[in-house]
This record gives C-alpha cells, structure tokens and sequence, in this order.
C-alpha cells in the first residue's frame, strides 16, 4: 500500500499573520495539479462525506447577535488573526446566484485533507450565513495522517451559496483519501482560470505580509473580491483537535466557549471584511457591535 501524504509533502496551511507553524512544502505539486491534472467536479473520493444535517446547518446559521457581539475580537485560548488588507487591486465582482445582478465575489480554494481549512471552514460558513445561504454543504474530516488528525468539518466540494449581497464560490482541490495510483490525494473540484489566477498571484509573500516563500500558495486561500484575502486559517486548529463535529456546533450559542469565541471572533474579521466591499449591506449585520469592533481591526 501506498504511504499516505502528510503535511512535509503538501499544502496544509498555515495561520494568517499570527505564527509560522510551516504546514506547506512543495509549490511546484500544485502549481502542477492546477495545470495538468484532470479533475472531477464531485466529492466521491473522500472518507466520511455525509450530507450535513438540517440540525447542524441551523445551529450554524442561527446564531444569535448577541453571541457575535459578545464573542467581539479576540478567545480566551488562542490568537485570532483579522483578513490581510490589499492595496491597488480592483473590485472582484461575479453575477449574485439569487438576483443575477454583478456583486462583490468571493473564493476560497481550500483541500479536504487540510485541518486548518477545517478550522476556517466553521468560519467562513457563519461569517457568509449572515450575508446568504448555503446548500449541499457536507461533513468531512481532515486527514487522519495530518497535523491535528481528523479534524471535524464541513466540505465545500459539492456546495452552492446564493446571497443578493455578495457571491462565494468554495473549491475544495484535493479528497482526504490518498489515491494509490499517484500517492497524492484524490482531487476533486477543478479550479477556473479566475480561481487559478488570484490563487497563484495573492497567496504569495507579495501580498501576505510575513509569508515565508516557502510557505506561499498555503490551504487554505480566500480572496474577499480582492479588496482582503485569507492565507491558511485565522485560528489554530489544536482547539478543534480531538471535538466532535456535534459538540462544537452545539456550542456556538455559548460566547464564553474559547473555541466558540475562535470560530466566532474569525467570522467577526471576516464580517467586517465583506461588509466594507457590500458597502455596508445588509445594515443589521455590519452596524452590529462585534463587526464594527472588527471593522477596525482591518
């Protein structure tokens, strides 16, 4: 049998602005994958994919205001790193899936086996449920090989997202199931050539400040239509580490929970981002307490 890839010989992300805890190595596999190899558009080759419940998804997408207001900033546990601000680039626009009308657009390009995109993931779903909603979302683990084994998330594999506000695409490249034909993991969603291009040119040190080279094109990668971006996960996936998928879902109602107040505190920053490129829209969400402190963090 094949040995399995760990994070030596893959992208697995690293923190955005906090520490360097190095978790990439060799550019050139995806700047190869991106290029030459022939993907399928559908999650099938991933361990423990299961539609996510209606239980789960509400206990994401219901979360009090109040409980963003009094998680704010900042975990009792851990560093939480605000997106990176970008300069000079234009507004990144895409047609909104529910209006059809041209709004700022998001990407996230991330990997199944990856755990610190299963630690932004839980994130960026309650960040983006306040602007939208998501369907088809389904319940994955990160590798069991990896750094912080079979870290509880959600995959974004075979995901829609509709919101008259902004547009999200989510590509997750790589399965967390090794493929023993290649010894690398199976891919799945095949990036555009939009995705492509703002993956190689922003996750780079030119545009992540403290990046070390080595570390560029990191899981995962989200550009909040190229005015902020993301580069590997806002928090350290050590708080998810060993935590069931239903226990840190159930919670997210509790503000004084530190890993509540990581996922929480991210989705805050990232709030705060989106809300600057919608202008401030919907107003309920980008007035409220925990955004506006955010907001000026960025």
């Amino acid at each position: 049998m094949a040995a399995t890839p760990t994070s030596s010989n893959n992208a697995s992300g690293r923190p955005a602005g906090l520490f360097t805890w190095v978790a990439v190595g060799l550019v050139l596999v995806v700047i190869a994958v991106l290029v030459v190899i022939k993907v399928s558009h559908k999650a099938s080759k991933s361990v423990g994919d299961s539609p996510t419940s209606s239980t789960l998804v509400s206990q994401l997408t219901t979360i009090p205001a109040s409980v963003y207001d009094a998680v704010g900033t900042t975990s009792s546990l851990a560093a939480v790193a605000p997106p990176v601000t970008m300069k000079g680039q234009a507004l990144y626009t895409a047609p909104s899936a529910s209006t059809g009308k041209k709004v700022p657009a998001l990407i996230y390009v991330g990997a199944e086996y990856c755990p610190y995109c299963a630690a932004e993931r839980w994130s960026v779903i309650t960040a983006l449920s306040r602007f939208g909603t998501f369907t088809g979302l389904q319940n994955t683990v990160s590798s069991s090989t990896d750094v912080y084994p079979s870290t509880q998330s959600f995959s974004f594999a075979n995901a829609t997202y509709s919101s008259p506000y902004i547009a999200f695409n989510g590509y997750e490249m790589y399965s967390n199931q090794v493929n023993p034909a290649t010894n690398y993991w199976y891919t799945l969603n095949k990036l555009p050539k939009v995705a492509t291009l703002q993956f190689g040119k922003y996750d780079t040190p030119a545009f992540v400040p403290g990046m070390p080279a080595a570390d560029k094109y990191a899981f995962p990668f989200m550009t909040i239509a190229d005015k902020y971006l993301i580069s590997g996960s806002q928090y350290t996936p050590a708080l998810l580490h060993g935590v069931s998928r239903d226990d840190i879902a159930s919670g997210l109602n509790t503000s004084s929970s530190p890993i509540t107040q990581a996922i929480l505190a991210s989705a805050n920053e990232l709030t705060a981002a989106i809300c600057k490129v919608t202008n401030n829209a919907p107003a309920a969400v980008c007035t409220s307490p925990g955004v506006v402190k955010a907001a000026a963090t960025l």
